[in-house]
């Protein structure tokens, strides 16, 4: 296994506890359909909350958050929809909004966790 892939792995645990603590309620965790795939899909009051996770080690490539770009969030809307479909008993009647998690960091280090939400 890839060290990238280990590293992925663990950012997208931390952020699942991060929100959990935050009360959301995780619905999935890499779902996927034959347009992609979802890290995170939680329930947070009334809303489904659809979260994109990118982790790096360092800034040295610049801000994990900025890794996703208007083509990704469009993509993500689409995916988001996709999983609504597939799971309308939960997603009915509730908003969707879609949020990014940036994590920075290794074990030895610590990691730093930037959310941004309702990103359109």
């Amino acid at each position: 296994m890839a060290a990238k892939d280990d590293l992925g792995r663990r950012g997208e645990q931390l952020a699942v506890e991060y929100l959990t603590k935050r009360n959301h309620v995780v619905q999935s965790r890499n779902w996927r359909c034959a347009e992609g795939e979802l890290d995170v899909v939680t329930l947070n009051d009334d809303l489904v909350v659809v979260v994109e996770v990118k982790t790096r080690r360092s800034m040295a490539f610049g801000d994990p958050l900025e890794a996703v770009d208007p083509r990704k969030i469009s993509r993500l809307w689409r995916l988001a929809r996709e999983w609504s479909r597939a799971h309308a008993e939960i997603a009915r009647g509730r908003a969707v909004r879609l949020d990014i998690i940036g994590i920075t960091g290794d074990d030895d280090h610590g990691f730093d966790i930037a959310h941004l939400e309702d990103v359109r």
